[in-house]
């Protein structure tokens, strides 16, 4: 019988992702060759924030639901919800317990494309390359372009990575999605619905290569994994988490591929078992002050957790009197919706 839940919002890693069903019909995939799990010793692996983000999130009973969804039905997780409330967080905190490997992580601009997240490829610099190899060797001007190391020149981007065919699945942040242009989404539709994609340039030297095949560096790391004939097609589909502050509505097509999940301002009991989590012991008083005064100005905008824990941080880190440790508060503490205030000359 599969394990429900998989993941289990306690923060200590196993190996239940092996324990997953097999997908649906319509959401298995086949891609090839296999690959293992990537290596430990990747430097997004064992980055110390990353590490403190995922051994101190919170999950809500809600979002562990969610998350195993997305997991048991291999659908991207839509994560919404005010700044600071751990929406990129989750993604690492998933990836840690689930023994995922490095969280590969997109962030989004408005000038962000699919192709950015799939592949790039600098032409100019195979041009400059195999122009520097016919110096050397003038026999050499006139092999087909692979001879001439295309994929030298050519890296997957974090979607492009996530969707190798690896035994297991990845972890893959895009973050901010709803700072792209409006495009984007769409054109995220067939790529995460059919888990698979075509790089052209490999596509065309493919006959010029044994076996069809190339060695193409990877996201975040000068590791390389083999693409053959030009096509990518996952194995095990990745757990895919993209965040949204809430600022723009998505097309009903790219919703109903998702399973959405909606964060809310933790309350005071969450509030305390965060600043538990981050501090490693009860809050004092003084910080049990800073947790009602942050919930009683919640109701009149939007404020983030990590302003609470700066706050928290600044007092128990200084000797400043009480009344300016207020002051400090109050300063660190403001609506993320007001515009800074500016000195007039």
């Amino acid at each position: 019988m599969p394990l429900w839940p998989v993941y289990t919002g306690t923060n200590e890693p196993h190996d239940g992702i092996s324990t997953l069903p097999p997908p649906p019909p319509w959401r298995a995939f086949d891609g090839g060759p296999v690959l293992g799990a990537p290596a430990e010793g990747d430097a997004s692996a064992t980055s110390p924030d990353r590490t403190h983000r995922a051994e101190t999130y919170r999950a809500t009973p809600q979002t562990v639901q969610l998350v195993n969804a997305a997991l048991y039905l291999r659908r991207p997780l839509l994560v919404s919800g005010p700044p600071g409330t751990g929406k990129s967080s989750l993604a690492y905190a998933v990836a840690r317990e689930l023994c995922l490997g490095p969280v590969l992580r997109w962030n989004i601009t408005s000038r962000s494309t699919l192709h950015d997240g799939l592949y790039q490829y600098d032409p100019l610099s195979r041009l400059y390359a195999a122009r520097q190899a016919a110096q050397v060797s003038p026999a050499r001007a006139g092999l087909p372009e692979t001879e001439s190391g295309i994929e030298d020149h050519l890296r997957l981007g974090p979607l492009g990575t996530a969707l190798l065919p690896y035994a297991r699945p990845r972890a893959l942040l895009i973050d901010e999605i709803d700072k792209s242009d409006l495009d984007l989404p769409n054109d995220l539709l067939n790529v995460l619905e059919e888990g698979q994609y075509e790089i052209p340039e490999l596509v065309r030297t493919a006959r010029h290569a044994p076996g069809g095949r190339a060695e193409v560096m990877i996201d975040g790391t000068d590791e390389r994994a083999p693409v053959e004939r030009g096509r990518v097609r996952c194995h095990a589909f990745p757990f895919v988490v993209l965040t949204s502050n809430g600022e723009r509505e998505f097309p009903p097509a790219f919703l109903r591929r998702c399973v959405t999940l909606r964060l809310r301002q933790p309350d005071d009991t969450q509030l305390a078992d965060i600043v538990r989590a981050h501090f490693d012991g009860e809050p004092d008083a003084y910080a049990q002050t800073l947790i009602s005064r942050f919930l009683s100005r919640v109701g009149g905008g939007d404020l983030a957790t990590d302003q609470l824990l700066n706050a928290i941080y600044l007092a128990r880190s200084s000797d400043l009197a009480a009344d300016s440790l207020d002051e400090l508060a109050e300063q660190l503490m403001p609506y993320l919706s007001e515009a800074p205030e500016v000195d007039a000359f």
